[in-house]
This record gives structure tokens, sequence and C-alpha cells, in this order.
């Protein structure tokens, strides 16, 4: 774990994010922690309000590794509703998965290509996108990082959860929640090289160093539900003792019917974030808890404040959403429209 990394966690380790009943509407205020000028080691919450309205119909690019789950949708939904409220225009690209960096490249030339006044990103990885960001940044364009992180590479701004205290926190919940009982758990935490994979991995395995988990086996695989379904029913097939399964989203939704199939009643199953089918998987009760990160919310602030650096207005460098652990006992205080897109939202690509 990176010491960037590492100042984050302990910095945000007592951040509670609480989310009252508001309408989609009228999201603001939004509490959230800032680090003040980007520096980690002064973060403290603030209540978030948005512009009223853009000075102008600024051009934004937004790049996305892919829409293919309701988490991306829920972040495009804030996004594109954001941007039609302030008035400006968005072109939206999509790569397809993890595994299409070069297309996320040739994408963020595109966006360049087109004039785009600002650029806002969620990276496949950092490391393969921070030469073109600095190319961007070099031409005046503004970058903003938005879900996945950037946290080297220098950027105009960035809204990303606590990954590492995500992990964390859904560990000691599963703990929590084994009590007596010993966990035996395999964690599948995502595609590695993602910079966010790892830093769940890096707070669920922290966590396990005490109590009653003994992790066996880290699986790191696309982030998608036919990937993750071949990697968990190679892990029940390997570990006959595991009773924990530990994952994002799509390592949860595969393991529902995998551990069906299987006849393994007694395994139980974490998300580290969320989609609309962690939502009805822990109201009835076949996943026991997901770490909310309010996609919803990112995409909107994501815009203001591409909007506000544009307009040489003040605006945080950096914003940080600590985690909310969702289970069937809670849930129902929880606002959804900050986290999901209205059910059945398709991905809209364009504001005019």
């Amino acid at each position: 774990m990176t010491g960037l990394l590492r100042t984050l966690a302990l910095a945000l380790s007592a951040t509670v994010i609480s989310a009252g009943a508001a309408n989609a509407a009228d999201w603001w205020p939004f509490k959230i922690a800032a680090a003040k000028d980007g520096d980690l080691k002064s973060v403290q919450d603030i209540e978030y309000t948005p512009l009223e309205k853009a000075e102008k119909p600024w051009n934004l690019c937004v790049l996305y590794p892919h829409l293919q789950d309701s988490y991306w949708v829920s972040v495009n939904y804030g996004l594109i509703e954001e941007a039609k409220r302030l008035g400006v225009k968005v072109t939206v690209f999509q790569a397809g998965g993890y595994t299409a960096l070069p297309k996320q490249i040739s994408q963020y030339d595109d966006c360049v290509a087109s004039g785009a006044d600002a650029i806002i990103i969620g990276a496949i990885s950092e490391a393969g996108v921070a030469a073109k960001i600095g190319e961007g940044m070099g031409k005046g364009i503004v970058n903003v990082a938005v879900a996945n992180p950037i946290l080297e590479t220098p950027i105009t701004a960035r809204i990303t959860p606590d990954f590492y205290q995500k992990g964390f926190q859904t560990g000691e919940y599963a703990k929590q929640f084994l009590g007596d009982k010993q966990g035996q758990a395999v964690a599948f935490p995502g595609p590695q090289g993602s910079g966010w994979a790892e830093t769940y991995m890096d707070g669920f395995r922290d966590s396990t160093k005490t109590g009653n988990i003994k992790l066996l086996a880290e699986m790191f695989g696309e982030a998608s539900v036919p990937a993750q379904l071949r990697l968990v029913e190679d892990a029940l097939q390997t570990h006959s003792d595991m009773n924990l399964i530990w994952g994002g989203a799509p390592t949860a939704e595969a393991a529902i019917g995998a551990r069906a199939d299987a006849g393994r009643d007694d395994v139980t199953i974490v998300s580290s974030y969320e989609n609309q089918t962690m939502l009805k998987a822990v109201k009835d009760g076949t996943v026991l808890a997901f770490a909310t990160e309010y996609p919803v919310i990112m995409g909107r602030i994501g815009v203001d404040l591409a909007v506000r650096a544009l307009e040489k207005k003040p605006h945080e460098k950096v914003l940080l959403v600590a985690p909310g652990i969702v289970t069937k006992d809670n849930v129902s205080t929880f606002d959804t429209t900050q986290i999901f897109a209205p059910e059945g939202t398709s991905p809209e690509f364009s504001v005019k």
C-alpha cells in the first residue's frame, strides 16, 4: 500500500457520510470529505453545494471504462442530469471494459481533437492514462477524475471513494456478523492494475489480519459477471472450507447463482461496492451487505467540479466519499436516489 493511500485511509477512518431523504432534483447539500488544497493531511467534512447554472454551454467529454453495469450507468445518469441542469454539452465514450486501455487512450485523443473544454475520466488505469492526462493538462484542458482513482498524476480535481476503507469496513462487518464462527474467505477484488481493486484488497486484507476471518486466496479478474463466475466456481471447487466470498458487485452477483448450484448455503457473500442487483440481494438476504460510494452523486459533482474549474471559480481539488455499509437492517435509511439511477435507465451518450 502506498504512503499516499495509507494517509488517505488514516485521514478518513472516522469519517461517516449520512444519506438523508432528499429528492433527486435537490440533491444538495451533500456531506463529503474534502482534502483542502489537495493536502490529504488536512481533510475535513464540507456541505457540497453546486453552481446554479454554467456561464456558457461548455463542451465536456467523458470517458468511462464501460457502461455494462448499473454502477457506471448510475455515474453516467448523475453526470448527464447535472449537465442538463447546469446547461453544458456532454459527449460520452465508453471503452468496453478494463482490458480495453488502448481504446480509452484513443478516446482521450478523440476528446482533445473534438475541442473539449474539459475531460471527465473514469480511468481504466492511472498508469495507462497518465501521459494523456499530462498532455491534456499541458494544453489547458480541465481534467477531472470521477470514481476511479488518479492519485499521483497532476490533475485539476478528483472525486473518488475511499477504496481502502470500503475494503476494510466490509471486512469488519463480516467479522461482526460471523461472531464466534470462524470465517474462511476468498477475495475477488477486481481487475489487477486498475488501482482501485488493489486498494480494496489492501483494506480487506488488513481487516483479516485480526479477528475471526482467515484469508485463503486472492483472485483478481475482469469486473464482469461472466469473468467473476468462472473465478467463483474455481474457488468453490478448490476451497471446500470456504464460507465467505468477498468481492465487487459482479462477484457477488455471480456468487449468488454459483453458491446455489454448488449447494453451498453455508457461504456468506459480501460486496465491496454496489449495483442494482446488490440492492435487491441485500433486501432479500442473498447478499449480507455492500459498501456504497454514491455513484450518482459522484457523477453530479464531477460535472460541477469541471464547470467551476473552467469558470475560474473556487473548487475543491480532492473530494473523498467515505463508505456507507448497506444491510437488510438499515437499507431503508439510505437515499437510494443518490446511489442508483432509476431502474430501467439506459446510458445517455450526449447532451446538446
